[in-house]
């Protein structure tokens, strides 16, 4: 995935805001299997802040190692809010990080589980939490980088305005 300037940009501003306030990220990742992790990595002082991410691409892996209650899957499916708050939690309870990044969603070509191409959720879990709901239209590749910019531009904004 080719970076805009921007999200260099916005991922540059995640780095230093969390460096300045002492806090740190993880990631959990399923549709973008680790684009997110790789957009804050390819800023140079991204280990002061960035502990890790999983890329749970399976269900199985969700439950596992991010601790996603298989309930949540069962009774809302893996491409929801549901599932993606319980996926960020997880990466702060596996990474011990301030702040988690997790996103699910359906990248194609084909629609997964009744949630058509381009269904993505993001949610945001730490001090501040917040989730965004996405329908993305395009091939597979453009749902991807998307969904990854979305998440950090939203990440960004969070703190950015936070009180």
């Amino acid at each position: 995935m080719a970076l805009s300037p921007e999200i260099i940009e916005l991922a540059t501003e995640i780095i230093d805001t969390l460096r300045d306030s002492h806090e740190t990220l993880s990631t959990a990742e399923s549709l973008t299997a680790g684009a997110v992790s790789s957009a804050i990595v390819t800023i140079a002082g991204a280990s002061d802040v960035f502990i890790g991410g999983m890329s749970a691409y399976r269900d199985e892996i969700k439950i596992s190692h991010l601790f996603v209650d298989p309930m949540i899957i069962q009774e809302h499916s893996s491409i929801s809010e549901q599932a993606a708050v319980a996926m960020a939690r997880g990466a702060i309870k596996s990474f011990g990080s301030t702040w988690a990044i997790a996103t699910t969603g359906v990248a194609g070509p084909n629609p997964l589980d009744g949630h058509p191409v381009g269904a993505v959720w993001v949610a945001i879990e730490g001090p501040v939490s917040q989730t965004i709901e996405l329908s993305l239209s395009g091939e597979r590749e453009s749902v991807r980088n998307a969904a990854t910019a979305s998440a950090i531009a939203t990440f960004a904004r969070i703190l950015r305005h936070r009180s």
